[in-house]
Protein backbone atom coordinates (compact mmCIF):
# COMPACT_ATOMS: atom_id res chain seq x y z
CA UNK A 1 0.00 0.00 0.00
CA UNK A 2 1.29 3.44 -0.95
CA UNK A 3 1.38 6.60 1.17
CA UNK A 4 -0.89 8.32 -1.39
CA UNK A 5 -3.69 5.86 -0.51
CA UNK A 6 -3.75 6.74 3.19
CA UNK A 7 -2.51 10.34 3.44
CA UNK A 8 -4.67 13.35 4.22
CA UNK A 9 -4.48 15.55 1.11
CA UNK A 10 -4.12 19.34 1.35
CA UNK A 11 -3.24 19.45 5.05
CA UNK A 12 -3.81 22.42 7.32
CA UNK A 13 -0.61 24.49 7.37
CA UNK A 14 0.85 27.49 9.12
CA UNK A 15 3.28 30.12 7.85
CA UNK A 16 6.70 30.41 9.51
CA UNK A 17 6.05 34.06 10.45
CA UNK A 18 2.64 33.36 12.03
CA UNK A 19 2.46 33.48 15.81
CA UNK A 20 2.46 30.43 18.02
CA UNK A 21 -0.96 31.60 19.25
CA UNK A 22 -2.28 31.25 15.68
CA UNK A 23 -0.68 27.79 15.31
CA UNK A 24 -2.20 26.67 18.62
CA UNK A 25 -5.58 27.93 17.44
CA UNK A 26 -5.29 25.85 14.24
CA UNK A 27 -4.28 22.77 16.21
CA UNK A 28 -7.31 23.15 18.48
CA UNK A 29 -9.79 24.06 15.74
CA UNK A 30 -8.82 21.09 13.56
CA UNK A 31 -8.20 18.66 16.45
CA UNK A 32 -4.69 17.82 15.25
CA UNK A 33 -1.33 17.72 17.01
CA UNK A 34 1.07 19.00 14.37
CA UNK A 35 1.25 21.34 11.39
CA UNK A 36 3.54 21.60 8.38
CA UNK A 37 5.24 25.02 8.39
CA UNK A 38 5.54 26.89 5.10
CA UNK A 39 7.61 29.89 4.12
CA UNK A 40 5.50 31.07 1.20
CA UNK A 41 4.90 27.78 -0.64
CA UNK A 42 8.08 26.05 0.56
CA UNK A 43 7.90 23.45 3.35
CA UNK A 44 10.45 24.51 5.97
CA UNK A 45 9.51 22.55 9.08
CA UNK A 46 6.88 21.13 11.40
CA UNK A 47 5.38 22.58 14.56
CA UNK A 48 3.78 20.27 17.11
CA UNK A 49 2.04 20.50 20.45
CA UNK A 50 5.33 19.43 22.05
CA UNK A 51 7.18 22.31 20.36
CA UNK A 52 4.64 24.78 21.73
CA UNK A 53 4.64 23.26 25.21
CA UNK A 54 8.44 23.51 25.31
CA UNK A 55 7.99 27.28 25.41
CA UNK A 56 6.30 26.97 28.79
CA UNK A 57 9.36 25.62 30.58
CA UNK A 58 9.65 27.63 33.76
CA UNK A 59 11.76 25.27 35.79
CA UNK A 60 10.86 23.48 38.98
CA UNK A 61 10.00 25.00 42.33
CA UNK A 62 11.64 28.39 42.59
CA UNK A 63 15.10 28.46 44.09
CA UNK A 64 14.77 32.21 44.68
CA UNK A 65 13.93 31.79 48.33
CA UNK A 66 15.19 29.49 51.02
CA UNK A 67 14.12 29.84 54.62
CA UNK A 68 15.19 27.76 57.60
CA UNK A 69 13.58 24.37 57.98
CA UNK A 70 10.95 25.24 60.66
CA UNK A 71 9.43 27.74 58.23
CA UNK A 72 9.09 25.34 55.27
CA UNK A 73 5.29 25.42 55.64
CA UNK A 74 5.52 29.09 54.57
CA UNK A 75 8.41 28.70 52.18
CA UNK A 76 6.86 26.15 49.78
CA UNK A 77 3.72 28.22 49.00
CA UNK A 78 5.88 31.32 48.49
CA UNK A 79 8.17 29.38 46.14
CA UNK A 80 5.15 28.12 44.20
CA UNK A 81 3.76 31.65 43.93
CA UNK A 82 7.08 32.83 42.47
CA UNK A 83 6.97 29.91 40.02
CA UNK A 84 3.36 30.81 39.04
CA UNK A 85 4.53 34.33 38.18
CA UNK A 86 7.17 32.85 35.87
CA UNK A 87 4.51 30.61 34.28
CA UNK A 88 2.16 33.57 33.69
CA UNK A 89 4.97 35.49 31.99
CA UNK A 90 5.83 32.47 29.84
CA UNK A 91 2.17 32.12 28.81
CA UNK A 92 1.90 35.77 27.78
CA UNK A 93 5.19 35.62 25.82
CA UNK A 94 4.25 32.41 23.99
CA UNK A 95 1.46 33.99 22.01
CA UNK A 96 3.79 36.53 20.42
CA UNK A 97 6.52 34.05 19.47
CA UNK A 98 6.91 33.30 15.76
CA UNK A 99 6.40 29.71 14.63
CA UNK A 100 9.84 29.71 12.99
CA UNK A 101 11.39 30.10 16.47
CA UNK A 102 9.90 26.83 17.78
CA UNK A 103 9.39 24.62 14.73
CA UNK A 104 11.35 21.45 14.11
CA UNK A 105 13.44 21.67 10.97
CA UNK A 106 14.16 20.50 8.43
CA UNK A 107 10.89 18.68 7.86
CA UNK A 108 11.35 14.94 7.46
CA UNK A 109 9.21 13.91 4.49
CA UNK A 110 8.02 10.97 2.41
CA UNK A 111 6.80 10.76 -1.17
CA UNK A 112 3.31 9.71 -2.23
CA UNK A 113 4.62 6.57 -3.97
CA UNK A 114 6.59 5.37 -0.92
CA UNK A 115 5.27 2.24 0.76
CA UNK A 116 3.53 2.77 4.09
CA UNK A 117 6.11 0.43 5.64
CA UNK A 118 8.81 2.94 4.70
CA UNK A 119 6.79 5.79 6.24
CA UNK A 120 6.32 3.75 9.43
CA UNK A 121 10.05 2.97 9.58
CA UNK A 122 10.93 6.67 9.20
CA UNK A 123 8.48 7.61 11.97
CA UNK A 124 9.93 4.99 14.32
CA UNK A 125 13.54 5.88 13.51
CA UNK A 126 12.97 9.62 13.93
CA UNK A 127 10.52 9.37 16.85
CA UNK A 128 7.85 11.41 15.09
CA UNK A 129 4.09 11.00 14.72
CA UNK A 130 3.44 12.53 11.28
CA UNK A 131 5.20 13.06 7.99
CA UNK A 132 4.52 15.68 5.33
CA UNK A 133 4.05 14.12 1.89
CA UNK A 134 5.99 15.98 -0.78
CA UNK A 135 5.88 15.61 -4.56
CA UNK A 136 8.08 17.73 -6.85
CA UNK A 137 9.06 19.89 -3.84
CA UNK A 138 5.40 20.69 -3.15
CA UNK A 139 3.45 19.69 -0.03
CA UNK A 140 0.53 17.54 -1.16
CA UNK A 141 -0.50 15.77 2.04
CA UNK A 142 0.35 14.49 5.48
CA UNK A 143 0.43 10.99 6.87
CA UNK A 144 0.11 10.22 10.58
CA UNK A 145 0.70 7.06 12.60
CA UNK A 146 -3.04 6.51 12.78
CA UNK A 147 -3.31 6.60 8.97
CA UNK A 148 -0.66 3.88 8.73
CA UNK A 149 -2.38 1.67 11.32
CA UNK A 150 -5.71 2.08 9.53
CA UNK A 151 -4.03 1.33 6.19
CA UNK A 152 -2.44 -1.83 7.54
CA UNK A 153 -5.77 -2.89 9.02
CA UNK A 154 -7.57 -2.26 5.73
CA UNK A 155 -4.99 -4.25 3.74
CA UNK A 156 -5.32 -7.14 6.23
CA UNK A 157 -9.13 -7.04 5.91
CA UNK A 158 -8.82 -7.17 2.10
CA UNK A 159 -6.50 -10.21 2.32
CA UNK A 160 -8.99 -12.03 4.55
CA UNK A 161 -11.85 -11.30 2.13
CA UNK A 162 -9.83 -12.72 -0.81
CA UNK A 163 -9.05 -15.91 1.13
CA UNK A 164 -12.71 -16.61 1.92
Amino acid sequence: MKVREIMTPDPVTVQADDTVRHAASLLRRHDISGLPVLDGNELVGMVTEADILSLLKTGGVSEDLWLPSPLEFIEVPIREMINWEKTKKALSDVGKTKVRQVMSMPAITVGPEDDIEKAAAVMLKEGIARLPVVEKKRLIGIVARRDIVQGLGASYDMKEEKEE
